[in-house]
């Protein structure tokens, strides 16, 4: 959602999975460019449907096992010399030394006294922090046993054990076309990079004449990532884009505002309650390490889904579809009251439809609802709604003001800042309101804080005063156009007139990145100051991308016996195992508990594409004309 190809410039495009609903107009215009371009289009897929249809490769893949092909490429690409060093040493944290002193520091940067970490400057082959002015970073350096990060990516990745003859059976793809597909993301991206005659500065300072690229590029979605050995899959595919050097520049892979953004610049979650009070933070976040994790002292979930404990460390997103099962088994805790909103989210990711309406009709002992109370919204009468003790019957999108934000997951594009609106272009001619109004209106009769005035009247009318005049902080708001007196872009007090402004726009805002700002975002030091101009961040906010990722190792030293909170003894080997700080692969556990040679064969399931979440399958008619 927050990057997509330079369809404009790339010449290889690697495609793995992608559902029809995703990004799906663009994806579909982005490939008709590239066909008529010329382009090459590699999809990676177990089925040919869809996309993969008009790919000129297709690659087979076994269910679950892309991240075993994807370090098989890896493998290659160190084999052959193809990886991009100065891209690395520039962008990346390839040439941080990672300590190997045994203790409850192996396998962390080693850092100078004011906590940067050091890189080994090859002017005085002397270790230094990785921020000092003109250091040098030697990227596969060895000091004093200390190793780099690109170091040991070299050693794990040139194993035997990643060859592509090693994996081509479990792959399902022959040893052949492995190497050949390295081979030919090598060409391409080192033979046919791409040179703009633009100047720009980094965040260091260094002017830099022109901007080149590798135009070659990836997208994915969920497909690699459902499986118990997605996360690491999904790293695998970003640090392959990185090591070619691929990502924020011409040709390559994009971010789309208002990404790029540190992870430090995310929350962490926060699950502190007292009643009466809002909770001490946002309830979802990034965990830096296992003392982000929402638990109690004995180790036990504070959040009904138990999203961020030792069973799922690293939920950003929560895990909506654990809530019912959890709440009916009263594990963590049991609830009062279940309040859903969106169409059939009991049925939506549990899988698992007969069982979940026994949870939601169970009684107890005494003849009690299991879970008491369940409050339903909808514009629809889906199949959740028998199950409601009380329905809100929700407004369709045509009759409902929406807004598309960037404080959420906006219209975005490479070039330019996008957000929109829907607008009611048709009235309801039944008794529904907007959800997102009665929420409002919920939170002021209850008088929640922020949602009324020091007198107790409601603070927002309805949700589209809440859309005008809501305030993320001081001159952010929902909507970025129009601000102000009408000319604020992304910063400005709101506007009353900022919604009619959209409306007379056609639904949309868009405010274009300078030319010299539209590359290398994380590094470029007028990007930075335009988005600060924007207010995408309070203050310029480069990093460096994460090959090796700090806080999985805290996890593995937690499970290796090191600090105060630990894990569970019946995870400690599968934390150890499976959060490695470089990406692996491990057969999902699913296929780890079968004699995967008795039940060779893996189900792949399909829906088109308005059916993709199950979210509107309570209408006969749109079922019947897909």
């Amino acid at each position: 959602e927050f990057g997509q190809p330079d369809w404009e410039r790339t010449k290889l495009f690697m495609i793995f999975g992608v559902a029809e609903d995703h990004d799906s107009n663009p994806i579909k215009m982005g490939l008709g460019k590239l066909k008529a371009r010329g382009a090459r289009v590699i999809a990676v897929n177990p089925v040919r449907t869809g996309y993969n249809a008009v790919a000129d490769d297709w690659l087979a893949i076994t269910p679950g096992t892309d991240g075993l092909f994807i370090l098989a490429l890896v493998h290659e690409l160190f084999r052959l010399g193809k990886i991009d060093l100065d891209y690395l040493i520039r962008y990346t944290n390839a040439p941080f030394l990672v300590n190997a002193a045994d203790g409850a520091e192996n396998g962390l940067f080693l850092r100078d006294g004011t906590g940067v970490p050091l890189i080994l400057d090859r002017r005085t082959g002397a270790p230094a922090p990785w921020t000092a002015p003109g250091v040098r970073p030697e990227p596969a350096a060895e000091w004093q046993g200390h190793k780099t990060v690109l170091r040991l990516m070299a050693e794990r990745y040139l194993s035997p054990d990643h060859a592509p003859e090693a994996v081509a059976d479990r792959c399902g793809l022959p040893a052949d076309t492995i190497r050949a597909v390295a081979a030919e993301l090598a060409r391409v991206a080192f033979d046919e990079e791409i040179t703009l005659n633009q100047p720009w500065t980094d965040f260091r300072g260094e002017r830099h004449e022109t901007m080149t690229g590798r135009p070659v590029s990836f997208h994915a979605m969920r497909g690699i990532s459902a499986h118990s050995n997605g996360f690491q899959t999904a790293r695998a595919l970003h640090m392959l884009q990185i090591l070619l050097g691929s990502i924020e520049v011409p040709g390559g892979y994009r971010f789309k505002p208002p990404y790029p953004k540190p992870p430090e610049a995310h929350p962490k979650p926060h699950a502190r309650v007292t009643p009466g009070k809002p909770l001490d933070g946002p309830h979802l976040g990034y965990p830096m390490g296992p003392e982000d994790l929402l638990i109690h002292d004995d180790g036990s979930a504070k959040r009904i889904d138990k999203a961020f404990t030792w069973e799922n460390p690293l939920s950003a997103h929560g895990l909506m579809h654990m809530v019912i099962s959890n709440a009916h088994a009263g594990d963590p805790y049991r609830i009062d009251t279940l309040f859903l909103y969106m169409a059939n989210m009991a049925w939506n990711s549990s899988m698992n439809t007969s069982q979940v309406m026994q949870m939601l009709t169970e009684t107890d002992a005494a003849g009690d609802y299991v879970i008491p109370r369940i409050l339903y919204s909808d514009a629809y009468s889906s199949e959740m709604v028998a199950f409601a003790d009380l329905v809100l019957p929700d407004t369709t999108y045509l009759e409902r003001h929406d807004c598309i934000s960037l404080l959420d997951r906006p219209i975005g594009e490479p070039d330019s800042l996008n957000d929109a609106i829907r607008w009611p272009v048709v009235p309801p001619d039944r008794d529904v309101r907007g959800f997102q109004s009665v929420l409002l209106d919920l939170g002021a009769r209850l008088g929640l804080p922020g949602m009324v005035k020091e007198d107790g009247t409601p603070a927002y009318r309805d949700y589209a005063d809440y859309i005008t005049n809501h305030q993320r902080r001081p001159g952010v708001g929902p909507l970025a156009g129009w601000r102000g007196d009408g000319s604020g872009s992304g910063r400005g007090d709101p506007n009353p007139g900022q919604i009619q402004r959209y409306i007379d726009n056609g639904g949309f805002y868009s405010h274009h990145i300078p030319e010299g700002a539209q590359f290398f975002k994380p590094w470029n030091a007028t990007y930075q100051d335009w988005a600060v101009a924007r207010g995408l961040y309070d203050k310029p906010a480069p990093y460096l991308f994460n090959l090796y990722l700090e806080p999985m190792r805290k996890f593995q030293l937690a499970a290796e016996g090191h600090g105060d909170r630990q894990p569970p003894d019946r995870l400690r080997d599968r934390i150890r195992r499976t959060m490695d700080p470089l990406p692996l692969w491990y057969p999902p556990f699913e296929e780890q508990q079968i004699d995967t040679a008795a039940f060779p064969l893996h189900a792949l399931t399909q829906r088109p594409a308005a059916m993709y979440h199950s979210w509107g399958t309570q209408n006969a008619w749109l079922r019947q004309i897909h």
